[in-house]
C-alpha cells in the first residue's frame, strides 16, 4: 500500500478524556503528527514495561504469546493500524510462519505491546494521520510546566521525608517531581526495585524515569 506512513512511539501518558485510562502517543516518522490512542491501565502497564526494557518477575499475556511465537517459528513483520472508526482503532499483526504469511486482526494495545518486543515496525495510513493526526505547539505544551505554588511548596516541605509516599500521593505533577528530585539515589532505586517486586510497572516507569534522567545529567556534566 502506497499510502502507509511508519510510526514510533513516544510514550504514554494520563488521558485526559477518560478517568483512570491512559494516551498512548504514536509520532509519525518522519513528519510532526502526533496519534493519541486511549489505553486500559493493564495495556499502559505491559507497554510502559517495554519501552523502559523491565523484565517483570513473572511473563504477562504478551510475553507469553512473545514465546508462543518463537516456540512455533512465527515472526512479527509489522503492525498495521488501518482504519479508524467510530472513535476505535483496528489493527491487524502480519505474521510469517515457515510455510506461510497470514493477516490477524488485534486491539491495537496489544499490537503495539507486541511490536515493542519483538522490534517489529508499526504503520499506519496517510488518511489516518490526516483524520487522527495532531500537530502539537511547543509553547503549548510548555504552559503545562506551570511553577510550583507557594502551597505546594509548603506541602512539599510537610511531607518531604515521609518514607510512606508514592508518585500517587501527589495531585500536582510539580510536585512529585520535585519529590523524586530530592529522593537519595540508593532511596530512588529501592522504590524502582520494590516496584518491579510487587508488579507495580506504572511506579516503576517513574521512578526508571528519574534515574535516566540523573545518568543524562551526570552523562551531560562531564562532557
Amino acid at each position: 500500500m502506497k499510502d502507509k506512513i511508519k510510526l514510533q512511539v513516544q510514550g504514554l501518558t494520563n488521558s485526559q478524556i477518560q478517568s483512570g485510562a491512559y494516551a498512548l502517543i504514536l509520532t509519525e516518522e518522519s513528519g510532526f503528527h502526533r496519534i493519541p490512542i486511549i489505553v486500559g491501565t493493564a495495556e499502559a502497564q505491559s507497554i510502559a514495561i517495554a519501552l523502559e526494557k523491565i523484565i517483570p518477575p513473572r511473563p504477562l499475556s504478551h510475553d507469553l504469546f512473545i514465546s508462543f511465537m518463537n516456540a512455533f517459528g512465527i515472526r512479527l513483520c509489522e503492525v498495521f493500524i488501518y482504519k479508524f472508526e467510530d472513535g476505535v482503532f483496528y489493527s491487524k499483526l502480519h505474521l510469517a510462519g515457515e510455510s506461510k504469511v497470514i493477516d490477524i486482526d488485534s486491539r491495537t494495545s496489544d499490537a503495539i505491546a507486541i511490536a515493542l518486543r519483538t522490534g517489529a515496525d508499526i504503520y499506519t495510513t496517510a488518511e489516518i494521520i490526516r483524520e487522527c493526526g495532531i500537530i502539537f505547539n511547543e509553547q503549548e505544551e510548555d504552559e503545562d510546566d506551570e511553577p510550583i505554588v507557594e502551597e505546594e511548596e509548603e506541602i512539599f516541605d510537610d511531607i518531604l521525608n515521609n518514607e510512606e509516599l508514592n508518585p500517587d500521593s501527589f495531585e500536582s505533577k510539580n510536585v512529585r517531581d520535585a519529590w523524586l528530585r530530592s529522593l537519595p539515589d540508593n532511596t530512588l532505586q529501592e522504590k524502582f526495585e520494590k516496584a518491579i517486586i510487587n508488579e507495580n510497572y506504572e511506579y516503576a516507569q517513574i521512578y526508571r524515569d528519574e534515574i535516566d534522567r540523573r545518568k543524562t545529567k551526570e552523562g551531560g556534566s562531564n562532557g
